[in-house]
């Protein structure tokens, strides 16, 4: 005899008592389908983020438990290259990707937001064809009061891809736009990757019952415009007099003029991520009276590439407060810093009317 499905009345309509089971597709399964798609792929790209995605699935865990365990919360006695205090998760983190990923075999170089110089492979492992730079736990600062955190990465193919030698610091130093692959682990609610191959946008939340990486997001757009903007106004007073006329106008309700709403997290992972899937814009401007910081404070490999890369990917834009493109910036060094604006693209468009034409 046929089982038939239980149903429940409400309003005086019948409805079915279980919701409706959408088809899941795991990450893994996801990549192997647009692997098929490129005859020449090896399958090399796969098991790299394979790797990235079992130490996301340990980071994962230890944040949502953070608060339970000993030694793992509070700041430590050290500081890393940006000479910023390292707070205990900070160093299980960048522990966690490191020695997940500097061993997978197809890396020849890998770097780290937290550390000086580059991050060779040891001797033994296999050099392979990619870079990645990363930042293992950004937004480290809301650590302790349990506010959103991720994780940024990119990745480029280096300049020789036959070559079998370790990787040097300028198969690192490329340009935004030769990404291969960059996304964000955003640890809140739940475990989310949102990850762009340079054909569009695609979002997986972990399923914490199946240990896997399941499509959430499929074809991620943000929206054209937005009511959000995101920027620490306690610094307004050093910005420049573009950004601050920009702010200013955005915030007006001169002839009646609904201003836009100021939401800030200061977790850049946080911030883009709510901007990217509501609409808005995301401003990190220089200081200008800052000596230690002139050209801003975000970290251009680590964190405003890998982001523009998505941005642009979901119909956005990103750009420095001078209006240039990020991802047509040329870096010269690990830890060179930028400014970053990024967001809806008649937001960023918006701002770029303040920036004066050369």
């Amino acid at each position: 005899m046929a089982l038939k499905m239980k149903r429940k009345t409400i309003s005086g309509q019948l409805v079915n008592a279980s919701p409706k089971q959408k088809q899941l597709i795991s990450l893994s399964q996801f990549i192997i389908e647009e692997q098929l798609k490129i005859p020449y792929a090896s399958g090399e790209f796969s098991a790299l983020l394979n790797h990235l995605v079992y130490a996301a699935k340990i980071v994962g865990r230890e944040v949502r438990k953070a608060g339970l365990l000993d030694g793992i919360l509070g700041a430590t006695e050290d500081t890393n290259v940006q000479g910023e205090t390292q707070m205990k998760l900070d160093q299980y983190a960048d522990n966690a990707f490191n020695n997940s990923l500097k061993i997978c075999g197809h890396l020849c170089v890998l770097a780290s937001e937290e550390h000086e110089e580059v991050i060779q492979i040891p001797e033994g492992y296999t050099i392979g064809k990619y870079t990645m730079a990363i930042d293992p736990l950004d937004g480290s600062s809301n650590i302790d009061t349990n506010v959103s955190i991720g994780t940024i990465f990119s990745i480029h193919q280096r300049l020789d891809p036959s070559s079998k030698a370790p990787g040097e610091h300028k198969d690192l130093l490329q340009k935004g736009s030769k990404q291969i692959c960059a996304g964000y682990i955003i640890y809140g609610s739940s475990t989310m990757l949102v990850l762009t191959t340079g054909k569009g946008v695609t979002g997986f939340t972990l399923d914490p019952s199946l240990g896997e990486f399941l499509l959430s997001h499929p074809s991620m757009k943000t929206p054209e415009k937005g009511d959000i903007y995101s920027a620490n106004e306690g610094n307004a007073g050093y910005w420049s007099p573009e950004v601050q006329n920009y702010i200013s106008h955005i915030k007006s309700i001169e002839g009646g003029k609904k201003p836009k709403t100021g939401r800030y997290i200061g977790s850049l992972v946080a911030d883009v991520h709510r901007n990217l899937l509501k609409g808005g814009i995301f401003l990190y401007p220089n200081d200008t009276k800052s000596s230690k910081y002139p050209n801003g404070k975000l970290r251009l490999l680590y964190e405003a590439a890998p982001m523009a890369l998505i941005a642009e990917q979901a119909g956005g834009m990103a750009v420095t407060v001078k209006g240039e493109r990020i991802l047509d910036l040329q870096p010269t060094d690990l830890h060179e810093r930028t400014t970053l604006i990024i967001g809806s693209k008649n937001e960023v468009e918006e701002f770029l009317k303040f920036i004066p034409k050369k």
